[in-house]
């Protein structure tokens, strides 16, 4: 797989300096994975499949968008790659956290990706907002279709976080994908007719003057 998959995805288009902008388009749900939204990107190269949100704390001084997991994916419409991550916001006071690390309950290394940190205020003592995500190649998640998955992110100053992915998101969120790869794969199979000729002497056939 892919690392820079999903990194790719989601990246702006620039191309000497001049930003090539391809607005994100809701696709229809599929109706063998209820609740996983579906998003066409970068003009239809990539489409991203998101799961429910999940929260692993209270939300951040009451904001519904802070510290929550979900469950994410991109499928490659032109190579057939996918990518998946388990994706964490998480906001806190104090810090900064600094993680770096993610296990899963067999104690298994998965690979840590940091996405970003923000500083929100420093006044009434600082507060942070991080996100990062662990990397779950198509070969693990569908090994855990049954257990689900459960993970402990950790940081270099010892804190750490526990984020899960039930087993019925794990199979909604390969349902819709291996859906979504149905549907792309019997459109290129299926070849454009082109419109049947028009007899000679009719009309439609007559040369324009």
């Amino acid at each position: 797989m892919n690392t820079n998959l999903a990194a790719a995805a989601v990246a702006a288009l620039t191309l000497g300096g001049c930003a090539i902008v391809h607005p994100e388009e809701k696709l229809p749900p599929q109706p063998q994975a209820p609740g996983i939204e579906l998003t066409k990107q970068q003009g239809g190269r990539f489409i991203a499949l998101t799961g429910p949100r999940r929260q692993h704390t209270e939300p951040f001084l009451g904001v519904s968008d802070t510290n929550y997991s979900v469950l994410r994916s991109w499928l490659d419409n032109k190579t057939g790659e996918v990518a998946h991550q388990l994706y964490v916001e998480d906001s806190y006071y104090g810090g900064p956290y600094h993680w770096n690390g993610v296990y899963d309950t067999a104690n298994t290394q998965l690979k840590f990706i940091p996405i970003s940190r923000n500083q929100i205020t420093c006044d009434l003592g600082c507060a942070y907002a991080d996100e990062f995500a662990a990397e779950l190649p198509d070969t693990y998640l569908r090994a855990h279709k049954d257990s689900g998955i459960a993970v402990t992110f950790t940081s270099a100053n010892g804190k750490t976080l526990a984020a899960v992915a039930p087993p019925e998101a794990v199979n909604a969120e390969l349902n819709a994908l291996d859906a979504v790869r149905e549907v792309a794969k019997n459109a290129a199979a299926s070849p454009t007719v082109p419109p049947p000729a028009a007899p000679p002497g009719s009309p439609a056939s007559a040369p324009k003057s």
